[in-house]
């Protein structure tokens, strides 16, 4: 199968980005100096036992492909290579047919597989990397097709899908009731329907959309734009944790970075990027070049008038002060990534494939049933009306007797569904946004935790079957960054979740005012499997975890540890193994400690 062309904008696109990456790439040559010792992640035939083969499909643009010239691109590959240069590894890329590639992965041909969706079933034979992205399939139909709405009506229909695809393995699984089309690409598949050969195609649905523009398939359109969800992963074979957890700490690294959205924005924020003039290249580098080689001169200037005016030991003595000013701040700086690293991990756990685009039906929902209320009451009287004249009849299957009432509760249930849903949405947008200004007020303590359970009552329902929160009345206001002491309370909860062997075991949270101290204490009790005496005293250091081989990053209880010990508070651990642990939290109240306001 033939790859596909690029548009001509494509390429002139691509043409200037390598024009602004060279320009670059010589301004940082400028400032750093190269180090001999870096790895650059490309293909290098010569050193073939170091090399990482990442398998893909060589036609499922604009994930992954082969371009016109005959190199592996797209999404996946761009994203793949910005790990690798972050991780210092070397990877060959081998893009061939699907179910040829998930074959190789199992025969030891290919290492991992870099685009992969995530399944119960799959979960068998490989083992998945956390998501970095998320793929929506569509139904796609011809413009002369009857319109459909949901995936049943297809039921008795040819469709095509891809050979070996999540759709394939959705269909089969389900016992599709129609014929099943199988093709070696999504191209193949989308060709099909536009001959008339098929009833319908499913395909994602960018690479749907990309595929109906670069081969002008004019007649075809999406009918059903999100049939199914799946989380897009890298995939190793079964066991190979230490190649999975190298690719989790890249991809965490670029989402930190911006490199992973960069990336995102390129390939599958729009299906059509800005053309990129030589002008626009000009600007740009205008406005880099002038600053800089005035920063130099200025450099310059400074050094001789330095060597000339003072000595050298002032000089050294200058050089010091500066360096240690210079330590601070990247030290200062580490520190925030950290919180950030550590806020984007939990996240990552709690919202598992969320979208930002839940916000968007939510609030239709919240608009038109209020509609849907005010449209019953006032077709009620018509409708009791009808009632007393003709006596009882079914609405929707029901008697009307029995939906006079139950309408306006059913119409009360979805609208605070939906509230809460907006709720726990907006409490996960606030978790996740980054505070390096770290400000300090007096804070409603009780409420701090209330969202924190909030936050993660999915994975406390998933984790036990009984779980207590008991707060003692009228709490003295705590004196801090809510945000911040959020976070520590997640990490605290998530822990205990996690120890937990079965869901029989119990967790139970309790916050209590020590007046004697001007202290306001949560304590974190679980009955999971403890932790080691040997153990209790690392639990804070950075990097220390009990857990790496379920992903733990070490990082949790550390960053916890330092917004505690910022507000001037404690953090606490009494273990017994087998029998559970306890987490105490103190901090100050609000009338004890605001010496750095």
């Amino acid at each position: 199968m033939s790859s596909l062309p690029h548009h001509n904008h494509a390429a002139g696109s691509c043409r200037v980005r390598r024009g602004m990456r060279a320009l670059f790439l010589f301004l940082a040559l400028l400032l750093v100096p190269f180090h001999a010792g870096s790895v650059v992640a490309e293909t290098l035939s010569s050193h073939p036992n170091n090399v990482i083969v990442v398998g893909g499909d060589r036609d499922y643009p604009p994930y992954e492909f082969i371009d016109r010239d005959g190199n592996p691109s797209g999404y996946n590959v761009e994203l793949t290579k910005a790990i690798a240069n972050v991780m210092g590894m070397k990877v060959e890329f081998r893009l061939g047919g699907w179910s040829e590639m998930r074959t190789a992965l199992q025969n030891g041909t290919v290492d991992v597989l870099q685009g992969i969706s995530y399944s119960d079933e799959r979960v068998n034979e490989v083992d998945f990397s956390l998501p970095h992205t998320i793929v929506n399939h569509a139904i796609f139909a011809r413009r002369d097709s009857p319109m459909i709405n949901s995936l049943k009506e297809v039921e008795g229909k040819s469709v095509a899908v891809h050979r070996g695809g999540i759709m394939h393995d959705l269909l089969a699984r389900k016992g599709f009731a129609g014929k099943l089309v199988l093709t070696d690409t999504p191209a193949d598949a989308l060709r099909l329907l536009a001959a008339g050969k098929c009833d319908y195609a499913i395909v994602a649905i960018v690479p749907g959309m990309y595929l109906i523009r670069e081969l002008k398939l004019t007649n075809l359109l999406p009918v059903v734009r999100n049939v199914a969800t799946y989380r897009y992963c890298y995939a190793v074979k079964k066991g190979n944790k230490e190649l999975l957890s190298r690719f989790d700490e890249g991809l965490a690294i670029l989402k930190q970075t911006g490199q992973h959205q960069a990336i995102y924005e390129k390939w599958l924020g729009v299906l059509e990027p800005e053309r990129v003039d030589w002008r626009t290249i000009v600007k740009y580098g205008a406005v880099v070049v002038i600053p800089l080689v005035l920063l130099l001169g200025g450099f310059a200037l400074w050094s001789r008038t330095l060597h000339q005016q003072v000595a050298l030991r002032t000089a050294d003595l200058t050089r010091e002060i500066s360096e240690r000013r210079h330590a601070e701040e990247e030290l200062l700086l580490n520190q925030q990534q950290l919180v950030q690293a550590d806020k984007m991990a939990a996240l990552g756990v709690l919202v598992s494939g969320v979208a930002h685009e839940i916000n968007n039906p939510t609030g239709l929902i919240l608009l038109d049933i209020p509609i849907l209320k005010r449209a019953h009451r006032d077709t009620a009287p018509i409708l009791e009306e009808h009632f007393r004249e003709r006596g009882d009849f079914p609405i929707g299957g029901v008697p009307y007797t029995e939906m006079r009432d139950e309408i306006p509760r059913i119409h009360d249930e979805m609208l605070e569904g939906a509230h809460r849903i907006k709720r726990i949405v907006n409490d996960l947008k606030d978790f996740a946004r980054r505070d390096d200004t770290g400000d300090k007020g007096a804070m409603d303590f009780a409420a701090v935790v209330k969202t924190a359970i909030r936050l993660v009552d999915p994975t406390i329902r998933k984790a036990t079957n009984s779980f207590t929160a008991a707060c003692e009345e009228e709490l003295p206001q705590v004196w801090g960054n809510a945000q911040r002491i959020e976070q520590v309370v997640v990490n605290l909860l998530l822990n205990a979740c996690q120890a937990l062997p079965d869901t029989a075991r119990k967790i139970a949270l309790d916050i209590r005012h020590d007046r004697e101290q001007g202290q306001v204490v949560l304590q974190v009790r679980d009955e999971g499997v403890g932790i080691d005496p040997e153990h209790l005293s690392r639990l804070t250091d950075p990097f220390f975890t009990t857990k790496r081989d379920s992903g733990g990053t070490g990082l949790g209880l550390s960053v916890s540890a330092g917004i505690v010990k910022e507000h001037g508070g404690t953090l606490t651990f009494e273990s017994e193994v087998g029998k559970g642990t306890t987490v105490t939290l103190m901090l100050p109240t609000a009338g004890n400690d605001q010496s750095d306001t």
